[in-house]
């Protein structure tokens, strides 16, 4: 019986608005009270055989648009929106989808339109991209500047020091002791303050995350991918994300950004800041890293975090009370592509560079997981103490590639004397580097892949030199 019960609340409550009646007024034509309309459309008590013929008798309504199953349609078209990846965490269940295809119809049938649109637009897109490639070409993206360009821009441009977020987070660090067990002590905080719990999932469970928070259950979803360091960064940023929230919209809100998409990015760069911040507070670090000559890997087991995190704090000394040797860094792929770039005084491109292929940085890649130390002259005679050495990124599968990239941390010679890495002076004669092959004219040099901007090509049939392009 139960089965044949008609429960059709939205669709009775969308065709009294459509006769522009009030609950009262429809509830005295059909001779009931208007608290008991209200629960007829909430789905709070079934249609009667009573109800349905005295709506069909006053107001002539076609009985078969109250039984039309007509959120059915509306709820597989919401079903294949919501398993997209984009929105896939998004609800907790099925009876959300039924609740808004019954209720809210139009404003379904609109998600459904957007969600079609944006598939085709990405189809249209892979088309084109297919067809350039075929042909040879390549997108330029020159003329316009996306956001991620903006965000980096500035970033590198800048120091890496938000003084807002770094004094909570130190002071929060102090609240909460993180002692030994910095991993334990974030995630019975999440729990305490936040009602947040942290589980670890399998990979197979997990295939396109490395982290997940599910606000419906309160659980932070962490890979098993994840190594011990990497849990910690995550654990941290969420912490952070929440007790420094109102540090980092500061932070963010002061940044001269241009577009909407630019400060969300940069929410989530100070985010990440705030994470390390919050491990690594600033007068503990600055203070063990004097200590220990800025040795990363004794840093790294000092507040168990991993080389890559202790090398973006390093850049990120520069309180006028307390400061540390002026660090910068990069991180690249195998392939040159740059990944970030950062620096205690802004990253030193014009000075630097950070092109020059005999850069360490690039030649770590064939010894993977040995620290190189080096000296480098630019030809200015301004010269640097480089620290390079790759990395290894998430655990993989046994038919996965391990992602590996490499770390360039390095500082003007002049702080040599502080550095665990080298004595008071070059161990061997200084790596002449340039700042890119297009800005250096140094002649004769075995690694050039093309000439210089600001001299003419050498163009003589009797003379051939070492390098790959000659100039005059």
């Amino acid at each position: 019986m139960g089965q044949n019960k008609l429960f059709a609340g939205p669709r009775l409550r969308r065709l009294r608005a459509g006769l522009k009646l009030t609950q009262s007024a429809m509830a005295a034509a059909l001779g009931i009270s208007p608290s008991y309309l209200n629960l007829l459309e909430r789905n709070q008590r079934p249609l009667t055989v009573q109800i349905l013929l005295r709506l069909a008798e006053v107001y002539d309504v076609d009985l078969s648009v109250l039984r039309a199953q007509s959120g059915d349609g509306l709820q597989a078209g919401l079903k294949q929106a919501f398993a997209d990846p984009l929105l896939a965490s998004e609800l907790p269940g099925p009876q959300e989808l039924v609740d808004l295809a019954e209720t809210t119809p139009n404003a379904a049938a609109g998600i459904i339109k957007l969600y079609r649109a944006y598939k085709e637009t990405e189809a249209r897109l892979s088309d084109l991209s297919v067809l350039l490639a075929g042909q040879g070409k390549v997108l330029d993206a020159a003329g316009s500047r996306l956001p991620l360009d903006e965000v980096r821009e500035l970033f590198e441009d800048r120091a890496h020091y938000f003084p807002r977020v770094d004094a909570e987070a130190e002071a929060l660090a102090g609240r909460i002791a993180l002692g030994d067990d910095a991993y334990g002590v974030l995630r019975g905080h999440l729990r305490q303050a936040h009602d947040i719990s942290v589980r670890l999932l399998p990979p197979d469970a997990m295939p396109l995350w490395r982290r997940r928070f599910d606000r419906h259950s309160r659980r932070l979803f962490l890979s098993e991918r994840l190594s011990a360091a990497d849990r910690l960064r995550e654990v941290a940023v969420e912490v952070a994300g929440l007790a420094l929230s109102d540090a980092i919209h500061a932070e963010v809100a002061s940044l001269p950004l241009a577009s909407d998409e630019a400060r969300r990015l940069a929410m989530l760069e100070v985010t990440r800041y705030a994470g390390r911040a919050l491990t690594m507070p600033y007068g503990a670090f600055q203070a063990a890293a004097e200590r220990v000559g800025y040795d990363v890997d004794l840093l790294a087991a000092r507040f168990q975090t991993g080389f890559a995190d202790v090398a973006g704090r390093l850049t990120s000394l520069v309180r006028q009370a307390a400061p540390g040797v002026p660090f910068f860094m990069m991180e690249v792929d195998a392939a040159g592509n740059r990944l970030q770039r950062a620096g205690a005084q802004g990253f030193p491109l014009r000075r630097f560079g950070g092109g020059c292929v005999k850069l360490a940085v690039h030649a770590a890649f064939a010894e993977p997981g040995r620290l190189i130390v080096e000296d480098v002259v630019l030809p200015d005679g301004t010269a640097y103490v480089t620290i390079a050495r790759t990395l290894d990124g998430l655990q993989t599968g046994a038919r996965e590639r391990v992602r590996r990239t490499a770390i360039l941390l390095a500082c003007d010679v002049a702080f040599r004397h502080k550095l665990n890495y080298a004595g008071p002076g070059p161990a061997s004669d200084p790596v002449a580097i340039g700042p890119a092959c297009r800005l250096c004219e140094r002649p004769a040099c075995l690694s050039r892949a093309e000439p210089p901007l600001t001299r003419p090509l050498g163009l003589d049939a009797w003379v051939g030199g070492l390098s790959a392009f000659d100039f005059q």
